[in-house]
């Protein structure tokens, strides 16, 4: 088997929970990261919800791209499935991506891309409302500013803008 990559986005980026050989940056064209989906489960409840990242159509996203040895590529996915797929919000999809290293090397890699047909998919709320939803939300995995802020610090230390995120970031930080 050909080594497995694994595109993360948000907070697989800074909490992947696999063992990976390489993280390099890496971007993803046609998706962009937005803060599209309902948590029903780690920063949120049903009866809760909060807010996380999904990649939606359109423009390009910079994040880490995770190669795994062949012999952890089972473990891997299985590990995926079970913490993106709880509630099946996610598409799990093989995308092409340039690495962000000297070469621009090409890879497939797996990624989670928000299902738009999905209960769960937020769509683009204006900012108002997502910061209202992310700072009173409450999870398995924690508070869901925590989340929000967690993953726009890692951004950041990647050197990668956005002014969405960069405006939550400021507000939940107030």
């Amino acid at each position: 088997m050909r080594n497995l990559w694994i595109f993360g986005y948000g907070s697989l980026i800074w909490r992947p929970g696999f063992s990976f050989e390489q993280a390099v940056p890496a971007i993803l064209h046609g998706v962009h990261r937005s803060l599209c989906v309902y948590s029903w489960v780690h920063r949120g409840t049903q009866d809760n919800p909060g807010l996380v990242f999904g990649l939606d159509k359109g423009g390009a996203c910079i994040g880490m791209a995770f190669k795994i040895a062949p012999e952890q590529a089972e473990k891997t996915l299985q590990y995926l499935r079970e913490r993106e797929q709880q509630t099946m919000v996610y598409k799990e999809t093989h995308r092409r991506l340039r690495l962000l290293d000297d070469e621009g090397t090409k890879v497939r890699a797996v990624t989670f891309v928000a299902d738009r047909t999905h209960e769960q998919y937020a769509g683009a709320l204006p900012l108002a409302q997502q910061l209202e939803i992310v700072k009173g939300a409450v999870g398995q995995s924690g508070a869901n500013p925590e989340y929000v802020l967690n993953t726009h610090a890692h951004m950041k230390e990647m050197g990668i803008k956005d002014q969405s995120v960069e405006w939550l970031a400021k507000e939940l930080s107030n």
